[in-house]
């Protein structure tokens, strides 16, 4: 395994770089040893499915309080497709499905098998401050964007395999006929494609699909938001222990009338998005 680690605190948007409010942290790993097989499988054989797929899907869009979490993973050839075809059946992953449609208890047990059986995944957390500035919309694109990038430069580097220039991994890619970034939700992130084609993934490599509740249709995406879910409860759970008196671990920082009664109460905390109407109000009375 591959570990993925970075810290992000200015990015390129068409050209002019911006600095964050707050650092973005992206954390994942790629199974560099799976990630060979399934291309040499690509390459040897005439596969009804050869696109590397990544779903990528996000969780904490609607709460006033905490971060916005985004993921991004691949599972085995095999394991990729449309839920309701089953692919899962039989394995290790058969329970997946919209995190938003299970229990904490099986989101937590499905946890840690993602991470284990993904061949690859990257999670952002893209802190209230960062929404604050560009916008929870505009904060959710920016770490789809980043996971999604992340993820393939991860993948080009160990795809090209020592090759000298980073221009080969084009042709290494076409093992597989496309990458496919399959998005949960109505639109596709703006990708930084001059970077992408830098590193030897240009353009027509990459077939961003943008799928409306995907997280509920296909088995990429909903091992991606099963990692954005868990992972921002822990967020959550990590808070809540500074802060018991707001009662996080039980609202995760949804706008319940509990939650309100605690800023009312104790005031906003420094975690809180400030942009959202409620807490703006809060914080003017």
């Amino acid at each position: 395994m591959t570990p993925i680690d970075m810290i992000i605190e200015q990015v390129d948007v068409k050209g002019q770089y911006i600095q964050l409010a707050a650092p973005i942290h992206l954390s994942g790993q790629l199974n560099v040893s799976e990630l060979l097989t399934q291309y040499a499988i690509n390459k040897r054989e005439d596969l009804a499915q050869s696109s590397l797929q990544i779903g990528v899907d996000e969780a904490g869009r609607g709460p006033l309080l905490g971060s916005v979490n985004v993921a991004a993973a691949i599972l085995p050839v095999a394991w990729s497709g449309l839920i309701e075809n089953q692919p899962l059946k039989d394995t290790p992953l058969s329970l997946l499905t919209d995190s938003k449609q299970l229990s904490e208890k099986k989101r937590d047990v499905l946890y840690p098998q993602v991470l284990q059986y993904a061949i690859g995944h990257v999670i952002a957390d893209v802190p209230a401050a960062v929404i604050d500035q560009v916008n929870i919309l505009q904060a959710t694109m920016l770490g789809m964007r980043l996971c999604t990038e992340v993820l393939l430069a991860a993948i080009a580097k160990h795809l090209v395999n020592d090759v000298i220039e980073a221009s080969h991994a084009a042709s290494q890619m076409r093992a597989y006929q496309q990458v496919q970034i399959l998005f949960d939700g109505n639109r596709c992130p703006d990708l930084d494609y001059a970077m992408l084609d830098e590193i030897g993934i240009t353009r027509s490599l990459i077939d961003c699909q943008a799928w409306v509740k995907g997280d509920a249709r296909h088995t990429s995406i909903a091992a991606a938001s099963i990692l954005a879910k868990v992972s921002r409860d822990k967020t959550m759970y990590a808070l809540d222990a500074k802060h018991p008196e707001y009662g996080i671990a039980k609202h995760k920082g949804y706008p319940t009338r509990a939650h309100m009664e605690a800023i009312e109460t104790y005031g906003v905390l420094a975690a809180h998005r400030r942009s959202f109407a409620p807490v703006r109000r809060a914080l003017e009375n």
